[in-house]
């Protein structure tokens, strides 16, 4: 009988399969947004704002935004896990990037619906 030693977080499958659906999210808004951009008769103000002024707009760039924060908050949870050691400063930057990251989300919900 072998006896497995289990260490770290245990997020493997879970963060694998959460940044795969975040960059297939990313990248389907990548392709929605370029054939938008495409078909837009003119590139001015006008424009752009009648592009996102449009709910459904709206609400895919925020879904692209939370995807690319929650993306960024596995990728950079990772990187502290795995090369800071001491265990202080480790929580006080995973505090740091979670803040940073709510924060951005809520700046990018106000600059969403303040068009």
């Amino acid at each position: 009988m072998v006896k497995r030693l289990v260490v770290g977080a245990h997020y493997g499958f879970r963060d694998w399969l959460a940044q795969r659906v975040t960059a297939t999210v990313m990248a389907l808004y990548t392709v929605y947004l370029l054939v938008r951009v495409a078909l837009m008769p003119t590139h001015d103000n006008a424009a752009w704002h009648t592009l996102m002024a449009g709910g459904f707009t709206k609400f895919l760039t925020f879904l692209f935004a939370l995807s690319l924060f929650y993306h960024a908050w596995v990728g950079v949870r990772d990187i502290w896990m795995d090369y800071v050691k001491p265990l202080g400063l480790r929580l006080a930057l995973h505090v740091l990037t979670l803040l940073a990251l709510i924060g951005y989300s809520g700046w990018m919900a106000q600059i969403l619906w303040r068009l």
